[in-house]
């Protein structure tokens, strides 16, 4: 496939180091650092969230009253949450 692309300085330095270090054109050197990308970014391990209890427990089955016990009821949210709920 025949295309144009703008690189940017640091991508350009790249694909000319990589030409001049191979003796490759530029159409090579770019496609060699494109497929480098695409395996280094494989990963073999699934992502796993690391968390922490934080001792917070707070019920919220009833967001208006979760609202309200986590930040009070002043809170922008807790009042957003009321109108809400007296609307429905």
């Amino acid at each position: 496939m025949r295309t144009t692309v703008t690189l940017a300085e640091d991508v350009a330095a790249a694909v000319e180091r990589v030409r001049r270090e191979r003796s490759v054109g530029v159409s090579e050197a770019v496609n060699e650092l494109v497929r480098e990308g695409l395996i280094s970014d494989r990963h073999d391990e699934p992502f796993v969230q690391k968390t922490y209890p934080m001792g917070l427990k707070a019920d919220v089955t009833n967001v208006e009253r979760a609202l309200e016990e986590l930040e009070g009821p002043s809170a922008p949210c807790a009042q957003l949450a009321a109108s809400l709920s007296s609307t429905a």
